[in-house]
């Protein structure tokens, strides 16, 4: 979840390890550091809090290098502080993690043994101190790095810079991504591809138990059993403006603004020429060998899975399950051969998801995801990996991958229907010309933000919240409800309407807003009566819904919000919208810090 980068260059690093840091700030946000050679010494800066501090500390107490290594922290093992701040120096080696070492304890016991004593709170430490400890016995630095790295359980992404080795830089990953840039006699490494893409163009992805030897000139890599592999560089295409605002003042708002865009592109990659046929380019996918689908996800990727079991269900006529990544393997569900295996994650990385994929391996027929990174980890170790489109997504509350992982799972459960004869070609053109309308009315859905931000003035006065839903609506109030928490730190729950009665009711008061999610569909009159019953007990209800809806609702709700009217089966892709905008307008009057919101990091890669 921490960022990481490391620069073997021909000028100053810290200015470049600072940009590359700031490019991965999303990662991480508890304190930074960077650690350079100079003059074959190693020297190190970190301040705590958001990178700015660093880049100030630097102004007055610059640290010179043409090597060096970077970190920007999110806290897992011990407070943010300058002490437990990243990089951890021990002796002639220092080193930033990302990741956790789960046997950190073992090993503080074993080094205080040999009467070596930790400083810090922080399970990285304990690698540095090992690495002193073994190159004291006079190995190598890629040996005493192969040594400790041999003792660590957990996950990691490492780079190591060492007293007296100018043009030398290791690095190491296993369960943690981590990638290498080429230049032109200079080498880089970073968490993933956005922190070196004003570097260069050309990145080779460290696999699972690789360890990279880096000079300027060369790389060396070795797997886990230490035998030297080759791996793939390749032409990557992110540029500078994906981390640019574009004008907007958060880039949540950026990225809400983008959806139309980047969806119309993923309707059509996935769209034969003509748009009449929905083709995932592999002959062999064809729901008519599976019985069911296990479906698996962390967040708001998890509500993706709750509405793809709706589409897959009602549209294809395919059993779904869906389940929570950290709870999915420890359950230990038994998998029949003929099931498919689905998980979703934007990351690629997130570490829940990925084990959760491994469990499936050689249980599922076929192991299938749905990625916004198409290198990551779990994309390559998928039969089958969908890429989302979204571009790159900077803001930590998800918007625009969210609503792609929507869209190529609709694309997949009308592939399903079509395979097993559930769907007439009638109505498969119908939808999917609806689909390729789709941007339109997103655009006129983003017209409406003044009525957001009227309605977000309203709900930021308050400190709870409930979301209602039936069907579709049901997993957009769970993420709206999510929204809400996640960056305005309000408290909000969401539930599906029916069950208002069965508990929640009791929570009914005149300070409690209720939003109630409810398009003019099959449920709409159903909806409408739990909202009565909320505005009978003096809660507060804001009513998102159509026209059609608004018209039969009445005008006794506090505030109602009328989307276009759409197909009913499009509306969890519409309705995303409302929940990302209520929770954005809302943090944005509360003052909270949209992009980087506490506690949280993009790309859980730690379990």
């Amino acid at each position: 979840m921490c960022g990481i980068v490391g620069v073997l260059g021909k000028h100053e690093v810290a200015p470049t390890l600072v940009e590359a840091l700031r490019r991965l700030e999303y990662r991480g946000y508890d304190s930074a550091g960077i650690a350079t050679l100079n003059q074959g010494r190693l020297d190190r800066r970190r301040a705590v809090g958001k990178l700015v501090n660093l880049s100030d500390l630097l102004v007055h107490d610059p640290l010179p290098g043409k090597a060096g290594i970077g970190h920007t922290r999110w806290a897992t093992h011990g407070a943010p502080s300058v002490t437990n701040a990243h990089p951890h120096q021990a002796g002639p080696v220092a080193v930033v993690h990302n990741g956790i070492i789960e046997n950190y304890r073992d090993l503080r016991a074993e080094l205080a043994a040999h009467g070596i004593a930790h400083e810090t709170d922080t399970d990285t430490e304990t690698i540095a101190l090992l690495l002193h400890l073994h190159l004291g016995r006079g190995e190598s630095p890629e040996t005493a790095t192969r040594s400790v790295i041999d003792r660590l359980d957990g996950a990691y992404a490492l780079c190591l810079l060492f007293d007296g080795e100018p043009d030398l830089m290791i690095a190491a990953r296993k369960g943690s991504p981590l990638a290498v840039g080429h230049g032109d006699g200079e080498m880089f490494v970073g968490s993933d591809a956005i922190a070196l893409a004003p570097l260069t163009d050309r990145i080779t992805y460290l696999e699972e138990g690789d360890t990279a030897i880096l000079s300027r000139t060369s790389l060396r890599i070795t797997d886990r059993k230490g035998n030297p592999v080759s791996r793939e560089t390749r032409k990557i295409e992110a540029t500078h403006s994906m981390v640019d605002k574009a004008g907007h003042k958060h880039f949540m708002a950026k990225e809400i603004a983008e959806q139309p865009t980047v969806i119309g592109e993923t309707v059509q990659h996935y769209l034969s020429a003509d748009g009449s046929v929905v083709d995932m380019a592999d002959e062999a996918l064809n729901f008519a060998a599976y019985d069911r689908i296990t479906m698996v996800a962390c967040g708001t990727a998890y509500y993706a899975c709750l509405t793809a079991k709706y589409w897959f269900e009602q549209i294809a006529g395919l059993p779904v399950d869906v389940d929570i990544a950290s709870e999915f393997r420890y359950r230990e569900p038994p998998i029949p051969g003929n099931t498919a295996a689905l998980v979703i994650s934007q990351s690629g990385e997130t570490a829940d998801t990925l084990a959760a994929l491994r469990y499936c391996k050689g249980r599922a027929a076929r192991l299938l995801s749905v990625v916004n990174v198409p290198e990551s980890s779990i994309a390559r170790e998928s039969d089958l990996a969908l890429p989302i489109h979204a571009g790159v997504e900077i803001g930590v509350a998800s918007t625009k991958a969210f609503t792609c992982q929507l869209t190529v799972l609709l694309l997949l459960s009308l592939k399903a229907a079509g395979d097993r004869g559930m769907i007439d070609a009638e109505r498969m053109a119908d939808l999917l010309s609806k689909l390729r309308g789709l941007p339109a009315t997103l655009n006129n859905a983003l017209e409406m933000d003044g009525d957001f931000q009227k309605a977000a003035r309203r709900l930021a006065e308050a400190d709870n919240a409930l979301f209602l839903g039936r069907g579709l609506m049901y997993p957009m109030a769970l993420e709206g409800a999510l929204k809400l928490k996640e960056i305005s730190y309000i408290h909000a729950e969401a539930y599906a309407s029916g069950e208002l009665k069965h508990g929640p009711i009791a929570l009914i008061d005149k300070k409690m807003p209720v939003i109630v999610m409810a398009p003019r569909d099959g449920l709409f009159d159903k909806t409408v009566s739990n909202m009565q019953e909320v505005m009978a007990r003096g809660g507060k209800v804001i009513l998102i819904t159509d026209a059609p809806g608004a018209e039969a609702a009445g005008k006794d709700a506090w505030m109602t919000l009328i989307l276009p009217q759409i197909d009913p089966v499009l509306t969890p892709i519409l309705y995303a919208l409302p929940a990302q905008l209520l929770a954005y307008h809302t943090a944005v009057a509360k003052g909270t810090d949209v992009d980087q919101p506490r506690n949280l990091a993009k790309s859980v890669t730690v379990e």
